[in-house]
C-alpha cells in the first residue's frame, strides 16, 4: 500500500480544510509522525490556531489554552508535543512535571506574553497590595508564578466573580481586562498589553462586514479592542465560538481572531459558510509538518521550567483548574 493510500482516510476527515493538491507533500509527513507517536507513546496537542494539515490530520488533542491545559493534566503519554506557543508548551509541563514537553519550534513566542516580567508583577503587587493579581495564561512561566490565579478568555470573568475581591490586577491583556471589566462589578487594573493579531481589527472593519453582507453573524475574540466587541453578535474564547456555531448554525459567519481558526473549523461545519479575514499570527504559523516531524525523531526541542518557579506557577494554574472543572 503507498503511503497516499495508507492516509487516504485522514485526507477524507480533513478534504474541506485542506486541497486535494497538497495532499501528496503531506502524507509522507503525516505518516510517519503518526507511526513515531506510538513508537514514543507521545501526544500531539495543536491550538486551534495551528495550520489545517496539523489541526486535522496528526493532533491528537486540539482546542483552546483552557482545553489544552486540562488535556494535558490528564494524558497518560510519556511525551507532549504543543503545536503552539512557547508559553503553552510552559503550562504543559507545569501540569506534567515528569513528562517531556516538546516544542517544534523555539521561536514560536507571543507578543502577548512578552508584554510583561516577573519583575512588572512585583511593581504591581507593591503598588496595589490588597488586589489579587489575576494573570492571562498567555503568559510566562515566570509572570505566572508572581499570581495569586491564572484565566483563559473562556473563564476570566467567571474567576474574577468568584475570588470575592472589590478589586483586582490583570494581566496582561488590555483589552480582554476592560472586557471582563464590562461584564462584573470587580475594578479591574489592567495592564497594556495586546495580541499583535487581535489588535488589528477595528470596529470599521466590522461595519464594513455588515454593509457588505447584512446577515453576517460576527463573533469576536475578548482580546480585539472594544470598539470591535461593540459591534459583534458574540464575544467569547476560540472554543465559545466553535460551541455557538455549534448551537445556532448560521448560515454566515465572520471568527475575528487568527485566520485559521475558520479554516480548521470549517471542516466540521459544512452547512455554515465562513467568511475569512486573514490576520495570521507568525509564531503560530512557525509549526510546520516538518518540524514537528523533525521534534519527534530528534526529542527537540524540550521545554523545562525552573523548579522554583515551576512549584508557584503550577499553584496558580491549578487554581484556575479547579475552578474550571
Amino acid at each position: 500500500m503507498t503511503i497516499l493510500e495508507q492516509t487516504r482516510p485522514i485526507f477524507e476527515r480533513a478534504a474541506r480544510a485542506i486541497p486535494e493538491v497538497e495532499w501528496p507533500i503531506h502524507a509522507p509527513y503525516v505518516a510517519e509522525i503518526n507511526r513515531l507517536k506510538r513508537e514514543r507513546n507521545a501526544v500531539i496537542l495543536a491550538h486551534n490556531y495551528q495550520v489545517p494539515e496539523i489541526f486535522h490530520t496528526v493532533a491528537d488533542i486540539v482546542g483552546d489554552s483552557l482545553g489544552l491545559a486540562i488535556e494535558a493534566a490528564r494524558t497518560d503519554a510519556d511525551v507532549i508535543v504543543l503545536c503552539g506557543v512557547h508559553f503553552m508548551a510552559e503550562t504543559a509541563k507545569l501540569v506534567n512535571p515528569e513528562k517531556t514537553v516538546l516544542v517544534p519550534d523555539l521561536q514560536a513566542g507571543c507578543s502577548l506574553a512578552d508584554s510583561i516580567t516577573a519583575a512588572d508583577v512585583r511593581l504591581m503587587r507593591e503598588r496595589y497590595p490588597d488586589a489579587p493579581v489575576v494573570t492571562y495564561v498567555n503568559t510566562s512561566a515566570e509572570v505566572k508564578a508572581e499570581s495569586d490565579i491564572c484565566v483563559t478568555s473562556g473563564n476570566a470573568v467567571k474567576i474574577v466573580n468568584t475570588l470575592g475581591a472589590k478589586r483586582i490586577i490583570f494581566l496582561p491583556d488590555e483589552y480582554l481586562a476592560k472586557y471582563v471589566a464590562s461584564q462584573t462589578d470587580v475594578e479591574i487594573l489592567a495592564w497594556k498589553g495586546h495580541c499583535e493579531v487581535h489588535e488589528r481589527f477595528t470596529g470599521a472593519q466590522i461595519r464594513a462586514y455588515r454593509e457588505d453582507d447584512p446577515g453576517l453573524i460576527v463573533l469576536a475574540h475578548p482580546e480585539c479592542p472594544p470598539d470591535v466587541l461593540a459591534e459583534a453578535d458574540y464575544t467569547g474564547s476560540t472554543q465559545g465560538m466553535i460551541s455557538y456555531v455549534d448551537e445556532r448554525r448560521p448560515s454566515r459567519v465572520v471568527m475575528i481572531t487568527e485566520c485559521s481558526m475558520a479554516s480548521n473549523v470549517s471542516a466540521t461545519f459544512p452547512d455554515v459558510d465562513f467568511v475569512r479575514p486573514c490576520n495570521l499570527c507568525p509564531h503560530m504559523k512557525r509549526n510546520t509538518l516538518p518540524k514537528v516531524l523533525h521534534s519527534l525523531q530528534t526529542m527537540q526541542y524540550e521545554v523545562n521550567v525552573d523548579p522554583g518557579v515551576a512549584v508557584r506557577a503550577r499553584a496558580a494554574v491549578q487554581r484556575m483548574l479547579d475552578l474550571s472543572a
